[in-house]
């Protein structure tokens, strides 16, 4: 590596450029495909879709260990989300309200950088891990936390709010997040070209056969884990009501309050979220990593689950209010965020925890796995659920769903260590 040039000029700057993709599939997709007149049920069912690539990226994880460098698949898959943002841009239909059909080049778009962008999380990760040495590791792990957090707000806020601006000055949907992809895909270029200056070059040599071998034989160490079973349980259902709710959260502050929404602007629907939204959750991620710190992942899991589930209640209020004071929502979706980031910590420690041992990375990558498959699944069925029930009685089965987070919670204290996770 190229000592000469600090990680400073290039960690917050790969890590925002990690997270912009995927927000832009996974986030701002729902709000743009509900703008542009795609019915709950279909949107949900294909935007759950697009988890399927951080399902299965351990699958050729171990190709990108293998074939080229790290820093090649970095700088290739960044050149690659680069044309598609474009693609984007250019795929998108020409008026709302058509049918499903017209969607199908900007669903292939979609999921094309999907894969992209899952195979970018690989290499990034491992680039970091290669290009630093522990010290630097452990010093800039905050670093890049923060700045995947800033692409979130960049993300699920300044490119919904600007997508909303945009269709207020043009009167014209379908041209007005045009022209927002066609910003992004600038953006996303202006990082890629930063990157192909300044990443320092690898000068590690490429895996022995042995070494290869070795990462295939984390897929069996994995499974033969004592508890594997509990533990595919654990991150299966205990985010279940965030996986049932969260496609439907965009749709309910945007449709009318005719058909049981808030009746939001599309910039307001940004602000809410991608503004407000993030800061608490981020807010509840620090604090429930310095209060997990304190006490340990034991006593930390039931305070966690109940801050998780619980807040879920708010959603099922404000169907029921429709509160017209913007504050109320304000208040109420910072509540959620803050909730579930302070027991979403518990998550990412249980996967911690569990990937101890030899295989660590690997190991931790099929977590991720099965974390993806959690979100995928219940979204995929959530928009048909809504349309079925309504919102209040969707969001009401929502609450039902924290008995699921409750039950698997119930089983995992006494396998973990006590002084787990605890200074």
């Amino acid at each position: 590596m190229d000592k000469n040039k600090s990680p400073w000029l290039w960690v917050p700057t790969l890590y925002f450029a990690e997270g912009i993709p995927y927000f832009i599939v996974n986030v701002v997709s729902v709000t743009m495909f509900k703008r542009l007149g795609m019915s709950n049920a279909d949107l949900a069912m294909y935007t759950s879709l697009l988890y399927l690539p951080w399902v299965v990226k351990p699958l050729w994880s171990p190709l990108v260990d293998v074939v080229r460098t790290k820093r090649w698949w970095v700088l290739a898959m960044q050149v690659l989300m680069t044309v598609c943002f474009a693609a984007l841009a250019l795929g998108l239909p020409s008026r709302t309200g058509a049918p499903v059909g017209a969607f199908v080049i900007s669903l292939i778009i979609f999921y094309i950088t999907a894969m992209l962008s899952a195979t970018h999380d690989i290499a990034a990760d491992g680039y970091y891990m290669l290009a630093l040495n522990e010290h630097q590791q452990s010093l800039f792990v905050g670093i890049r936390s923060t700045f995947y957090r800033i692409a979130s707000v960049f993300g699920q806020g300044v490119i919904v709010v600007v997508a909303g601006l945009l269709e207020t000055r043009y009167g014209d949907i379908p041209k007005a997040w045009t022209v927002t992809l066609l910003m992004s895909s600038a953006i996303f270029l202006a990082a890629t070209v930063w990157h192909i200056i300044i990443l320092p070059k690898e000068n590690r040599p490429l895996p022995s056969q042995g070494e290869k071998r070795n990462m295939m034989a984390a897929f069996g160490t994995f499974f033969s884990k004592p508890g594997i079973l509990l533990a595919i349980v654990f991150l299966l259902l205990y985010r279940l009501p965030e996986a049932l709710s969260i496609k439907m959260l965009t749709p309910f502050l945007l449709d009318p309050e005719s058909a049981g929404g808030l009746g939001l602007t599309t910039t307001q629907s940004g602000l809410v979220y991608g503004t407000v939204g993030v800061i608490a959750l981020t807010i509840g991620g620090i604090l429930g990593g310095v209060w997990s710190a304190k006490v340990g992942l034991r006593k930390a899991l039931w305070p966690m689950a109940l801050s998780l589930a619980l807040p879920c209640a708010v959603y099922l209020y404000m169907a029921m209010a429709q509160p017209t004071n913007i504050l109320t929502v304000y208040f109420c979706v910072a509540l959620d965020q803050f909730g579930y980031g302070f027991g979403f910590t518990a998550y990412m420690l249980f996967m911690i925890w569990f990937s101890q041992g030899g295989y660590s990375t690997s190991h931790y990558s099929i977590c991720t796995a099965f974390m993806a498959l959690s979100m995928m699944v219940p979204g995929f069925f959530a928009g048909m659920l809504q349309e079925a029930l309504g919102y209040t009685g969707f969001f009401a089965l929502v609450m039902v769903c924290c008995l699921a987070t409750v039950a698997v919670t119930a089983f995992l204290p006494s396998k973990i260590d006590s002084s787990y996770g605890r200074k």
